[in-house]
């Protein structure tokens, strides 16, 4: 019995030395990934209160950087990291060197060893970039003593500009949060933040020359609720930065190795402008400042040469404040039907010779001449242009770099025509869409779903370049667009951890790159999130699905799993599982109206919810003769079979698919002789937003797949002005038919009514499931 006891306590202690060290030991396996790990044999570094920053002698950019390097582990650990010009003793000791030669300037090695530890940076920036990956190799929940081990780093960015935006105009945010905006950019080895300054919806910058600019610009009485709505808060929004804080807040980002580059949107985007100074705009105004997102018909006039005074004096304190290399001046989304009905702008044209040709409207034209106007005045001030990929609309400003949001086109022409060129393709970086497909527990935002492995999937490098032409591929960044995220923990969700995908993209060798190790390396980096007080998502950390519909043998599964392979609980009947539910091993095969709710046996991330309804057609084949929008393809057909139907929060997501202009025509091969007696189909409807209910439903059955006869046939009345999103369900019920093929002909309107403000455009119709009883 003593013997036995003896070997429980032994082995108690044992476990508690193992899981004691874990506390304390440092992984170098961070995000991003340094390109070269290579770990020695030897006992590790012993950091603990003792342990003294040395940095060189009379270096006060040294000096800051020691302090930043005792702050992280004093607020890891709990004690004072003592620094200092000269070492106490000839141990314990972390050295602060710029020795290093490489052409990279971020490039450092980190060595390590029982003695002490050495930083050499090729620059400040390189140093910089060590203590960050220190930081993140250390537990949270480290306290004592911390143990490196012995080894050495070798590391630099696979990229130049690694950035982050952050749209202020729609939603204003303090001072104090862009900071902390900055410190998570930090983090993550980025770069470059890109502080979209002006828009619409509210002018954030002080222009000393223009006081109306933040008198009247700054603020917005009403903010629109929800998307495509027609309905207001009523509550005024506004704000702004003196140029003191703006100063501030680029020294701040400047002693962490981030460039601030401001934005000033032009020529469109300007309503707040012309709401302050009316005279800038081609009718004259009144004007407000708008309280509604998207984009707006008033521009500045392009045939006024006050305009150009004006942005030729904004500019000058523009550039004044912000010592960045590049000045960004959108140049997106600029309707031109203003120009074309303003006396002004069409003796510009005139004065200019302007004609229109196959390539070009005149508006396009138009625009070109002003970007390039405006490029003349930003590089008089020793300052270059970035801007959006329409800008290369007209003709490209001859020394601009672009911006490519549409997609990767723009950027690869950009490229192929010598202009540097900062990929940020909307599909894969834009962080104002869903990052998890359970959207009803997500934040509301704009729409679509951009989850983490997709961000970390995108390559900013395009194939189709050569390799002269690659080298004009700067880099990538994320943008933050915040009309749907009206306070700082609406940012932070939605920015973290996706940014930290596109930080490994930037930084590290793509040959290094995976996804389930970089999530596993991710969960250790969301403990230091949450310790630093940043809202972050938790949905990859949870369980992940993988859904097979296979028409073939007319079933759905289910595929479950999560990124450590831990043990998976799940139910089926809507219940909250517990790690007594149902050991995952098996696809669970979807044979009734099912709700599968599971979590990972480890409970690491959120809980995962996937809701299905069973009926006749579900997974059978079917055919549309009818492309859908390629927006809204997403899984084509089968999306309307595959036993999910959509939210009313979103209709951009993947369970609906749209058609453009046309009628939604599909043929479902029951593959049996089957009775039915009813067809359910959902429309999503937001008539503000272009989509409108089907005027008429028609379905038709056959034996042979050849003759068909009509069955059903109802027309439904149009909605009209202003229909909030909602989802409009049509049941057609007919007396029980027995058949084989079904055809379904939910016809569209096709073309937005007069009453419109687009009318004459093409409409889509939304369906999301073809439900058979």
């Amino acid at each position: 019995m003593y013997k036995y006891f003896t070997s429980i306590i032994f082995t108690i202690l044992i476990i508690s030395c193992v899981q004691d060290k874990d506390f304390r030991l440092a992984d170098y396996n961070v995000v991003p990934l340094p390109q070269e790990i290579k770990l020695t044999e030897g006992d590790p570094f012993i950091l603990n209160k003792s342990t003294k920053i040395v940095y060189q002698k009379e270096n006060n950019s040294h000096r800051i950087l020691a302090e930043f390097l005792s702050k992280d582990l004093s607020d890891i650990t709990g004690y004072t990291i003592n620094i200092g010009e000269s070492a106490s003793t000839l141990t314990n000791n972390i050295f602060l060197k710029n020795t290093l030669e490489n052409e990279n300037k971020e490039s450092y090695t980190l060595s390590i060893n029982k003695d002490n530890m050495t930083i050499d940076g090729s620059s400040e920036a390189g140093i910089f970039y060590a203590i960050q990956t220190l930081r993140k190799s250390i537990p949270t929940s480290a306290k004592d003593y911390i143990e490196f081990p012995a080894g050495e780093i070798k590391d630099f960015p696979y990229y130049k500009h690694r950035g982050a935006s952050l749209d202020v105009s729609r939603h204003f945010f303090s001072a104090d949060f862009v900071k902390k905006h900055i410190d998570v950019l930090a983090l993550c080895n980025m770069n470059v933040f890109h502080w979209h300054l002006t828009d619409d919806q509210g002018w954030r910058i002080e222009i000393k020359k223009y006081p109306k600019l933040t008198e009247i610009g700054s603020q917005r009485d009403s903010t629109i609720i929800g998307r495509h709505t027609a309905t207001f808060d009523h509550t005024p929004h506004g704000g702004y930065y003196t140029q003191d804080e703006i100063k501030d807040i680029v020294a701040y980002a400047a002693q962490r190795h981030i460039t601030v580059i401001p934005e000033i949107d032009l020529p469109g985007h300007m309503l707040a402008a012309l709401a302050s100074y009316p005279e800038l705009g081609c009718t004259g105004g009144p004007y407000i400042v708008g309280s509604e997102w998207g984009i707006y018909e008033d521009a500045l006039c392009a045939g006024n040469e006050d305009v150009f005074s004006f942005l030729d004096n904004v500019f000058s304190e523009v550039a004044e404040l912000f010592p960045s290399q590049y000045i960004h001046i959108g140049g997106d989304e600029c309707l031109k039907n203003r120009w074309m009905e303003c006396p002004k702008c069409k003796n510009r044209i005139k004065e200019l010779g302007l004609h229109e040709t196959k390539e070009h409207s005149l508006g396009e034209q138009l625009q070109s001449y002003f970007i390039a106007r405006v490029e003349k005045m930003i590089n008089a001030k020793g300052k270059q242009i970035i801007g959006w990929d329409e800008i290369l609309e007209g003709g490209i400003a001859p020394n601009a770099t672009i911006m490519s949001w549409r997609g990767t086109e723009g950027g690869i022409y950009a490229a192929n025509k010598g202009h540097d060129v900062i990929m940020t393709p909307e599909a894969y970086l834009y962080l104002d869409y869903y990052q998890s497909p359970d959207v009803d527990k997500e934040p509301f935002t704009f729409g679509w779903l951009t989850d983490l492995k997709k961000v970390y999937s995108y390559n900013p490098m395009p194939s189709e370049l050569n390799a002269d032409n690659k080298k004009h591929i700067l880099g990538a960044q994320v943008n933050i667009w915040s009309e749907y995220m009206p306070t700082s923990k609406n940012v932070e969700y939605m920015l973290l951890p996706r940014m930290a995908a596109l930080a490994e993209t930037l930084w590290t060798n793509p040959e290094k790159k995976d996804y389930n190790n970089f999530v596993s390396r991710l969960y250790n980096l969301s403990k230091h999130f949450d310790r630093l007080g940043y809202e972050n998502c938790k949905q990859a950390y949870g369980v992940q699905d993988s859904i097979v519909i296979d028409t073939t043998m007319n079933e759905i599964k289910v595929y479950l799993s999560t990124f450590d392979n831990s043990p998976i609980y799940y139910t089926t009947n809507g219940e909250e599982p517990t790690n007594k539910s149902t050991l995952y091993n098996t696809p669970i095969t979807i044979n009734n109206d099912m709700t599968i709710k599971a979590i990972s046996g480890k409970n690491k991330g959120n809980p995962y919810t996937k809701k299905f309804v069973s009926h006749k057609a579900i997974a059978k084949p079917i055919q549309l003769k009818h492309e859908p929008a390629s927006r809204y393809s997403f899984n084509g057909a089968t999306t309307l079979v595959d036993g999910q139907l959509g939210a009313i929060t979103s209709y951009r997501t993947g369970t609906r698919i749209g058609f453009l202009g046309t009628d939604m025509e599909a043929i479902i091969d029951m593959k049996n002789e089957t009775e039915i007696s009813s067809v359910v189909i959902n429309c999503f409807v937001n008539t503000r937003g272009d989509l409108f209910k089907m005027k008429r439903l028609t379905i038709l059955t056959s034996d042979n797949g050849k003759d068909y006869k009509q069955i059903y046939n109802d027309t439904y009345p149009i909605p009209g002005k202003d229909i909030s999103p909602m989802i409009v369900g049509i049941d057609a019920k007919f007396p029980p038919i027995k058949t084989r093929y079904i055809k379904v002909i939910a016809e569209s309107i096709k073309v937005l009514p007069d009453w419109h403000k687009k009318k004459g455009q093409k409409a889509y119709l939304m369906l999301d499931e073809i439900k058979v009883y």
